[in-house]
């Protein structure tokens, strides 16, 4: 894992706004399937105010499972998902470490329109990792990461698009989902991580088979590119084509790159979703992921291609 959470005082406003043209993206993509015709209610997600829900999860410190921060956090992130979103599901979680400590651990599951039939899914983790220790400064690899980009930047995307959901309702199903302890271990030993995305893969709605999904993680840097990873290119080529060119014509060509520059392969449905399909669970879902340059491997049990 690439530990850039220690530049989060570069962020800019103007990063987050790029990040929201790919989830833009899929909530038109819905409209378009429902016969509805885009409003300009469409345009209002606002990049400072998108800022803004960084800055206040920066206030509450490392959301590090346990700790106060992350308590705080998630009260915070409830709270401003339950005035949005037409129903809010919170999935409690205790997840015992390979060291015995107990984890008390939250996944979050906004839902727009949830008789909806045809859906897609957004998704961003929001804890925080407990050691910096792929910095590149050793003074700084046994502190917490702060997670302005690596965490606070993908919850304050779907934040903005959730602002976005509730000023026009989309024509179709919208899921933001929020998982918890993503970061918490070793990814050498994925037992303490990916906590929350196994979970959700493991505890979903009965039949719940996403259009597709996109992940938002470390979204925020100074100068952003996103390249496209190959394994989603691989096995959902139509869904990367899509989001590349909405992020042409909406001006981000720039941030979002049109080369092949990573393949990870991790499986799971909520983090990065690595390997491109896990027919065990008979759960087929493209996943598009950007992770600013995280590789990490290991199983997690559902889901699908990332980028």
């Amino acid at each position: 894992m690439k530990v850039c959470g220690v530049r989060g005082a570069w962020i800019k406003p103007c990063v987050v706004r790029g990040a929201w043209c790919v989830a833009m993206f899929g909530v038109l993509g819905c409209q378009a399937r429902a016969n509805n015709e885009p409003k300009s209610g469409a345009s209002q997600f606002n990049g400072r105010t998108a800022f803004t829900y960084i800055e206040k999860q920066m206030s509450f410190g490392p959301r590090i499972p346990n700790k106060p921060g992350h308590e705080q956090t998630g009260d915070w992130l409830l709270a401003e998902l339950r005035a949005r979103a037409d129903t809010v599901i919170v999935q409690d979680i205790r997840h015992v470490t390979h060291k015995g400590d107990t984890l008390h651990l939250r996944n979050f599951f906004a839902r727009f329109r949830p008789q909806a039939t045809e859906r897609v899914l957004f998704l961003a983790h929001w804890d925080t990792r407990p050691m910096a220790d792929r910095s590149m400064n050793v003074a700084q690899q046994r502190m917490p990461v702060p997670g302005a980009n690596d965490g606070a930047s993908g919850v304050a995307v779907l934040l903005g698009v959730a602002d976005v959901l509730k000023a026009q309702p989309p024509g179709n199903g919208v899921d933001l989902l929020f998982v918890d302890g993503e970061d918490y271990g070793d990814f050498a030993d994925t037992n303490d991580v990916l906590i929350g995305s196994r979970w959700f893969g493991a505890h979903r709605p009965p039949g719940y088979q996403p259009l597709f999904a996109v992940l938002f993680d470390m979204v925020a840097d100074k100068d952003l590119q996103i390249h496209q990873e190959g394994q989603s290119v691989a096995f959902a080529p139509e869904v990367v084509q899509r989001v590349w060119r909405v992020a042409a014509d909406r001006g981000h060509g720039r941030q979002f790159v049109s080369d092949v520059r990573h393949a990870h392969r991790r499986s799971c449905v909520a983090a990065e979703g690595r390997d491109s399909r896990h027919r065990r669970r008979g759960f087929r879902l493209p996943v598009l992921a950007h992770d600013g340059g995280h590789d990490r491997q290991g199983e997690c049990g559902v889901a699908a291609d990332s980028w």
